[in-house]
């Protein structure tokens, strides 16, 4: 019974230290993230299912400055002004605006990327891996909400510079989702029109108002 005590003992400090060294590092992110005035990113992202044989490869680019962003990819524009979302498809000629949907569900979308751990998840330390010379340690994510279709999230951070490199996240139907950081810049100069909906662009398209 002493035998069991004590490695129970141990397995829950080990548990709390790897949840405190998690917890110190997200923080240091979350304000080094937050003390930028935008943040550009260049990325790749990557959807694979073994079962259904899928894997898709593409790259983006957006530009995020508070809650508002520009996305680009798959060809298509998201355009948040920070009240009101804006999907431009060029091949479809068609604009969808709708009102935010962020909280609607469990997607990462770019005005929660950089600060999506702070709420509804437990976490710990993870593996480190040494990738281009870079440190980086995962930190593992779990929804604390039984009902969310994520599995676990893995977030890669790089040790040194306390950004961001990848996150690779696991629904429950097996599909893997994986954001490679290849370019991160800071307090960029920026056109003040840049997060604006310009409709006299998009005369010719067809305007699809969800709300």
């Amino acid at each position: 019974m002493k035998k069991i005590i004590t490695y129970l003992f141990i397995a829950f400090t080990i548990s709390g230290l790897a949840q405190n060294k998690a917890k110190a590092l997200l923080n240091e992110v979350s304000k080094k993230v937050k003390g930028y005035e935008n943040i550009s990113i260049d990325f790749k992202y990557t959807l694979e299912n073994a079962a259904e044989n899928i894997k898709q490869e593409t790259r983006g680019d957006v530009v995020m400055k508070g809650d508002q962003y520009k996305l680009n990819i798959l060809g298509v524009i998201r355009l948040f002004d920070g009240k009101t979302l804006y999907t431009i498809s060029p091949e479809d000629e068609e604009v969808t605006i709708s009102s935010d949907s962020d909280d609607e569900d469990d997607a990462i979308t770019p005005s929660k990327m950089l600060s999506f751990y702070e709420d509804g998840y437990m976490y710990s330390t993870d593996i480190e891996q040494n990738i281009k010379g870079r440190k980086i340690q995962y930190i593992k994510l779990i929804p604390i909400d039984s009902k969310s279709e994520i599995k676990y999230i893995l977030l890669g951070i790089d040790v040194q510079t306390k950004h961001i490199y990848n996150l690779i996240q696991l629904g429950k139907n097996n599909t893997k989702t994986t954001l490679t950081v290849n370019s991160f810049k800071t307090n960029e100069p920026l056109s003040k029109t840049l997060f604006t909906f310009d409709s006299s662009k998009y005369q010719d398209y067809y305007i699809n108002k969800l709300d």
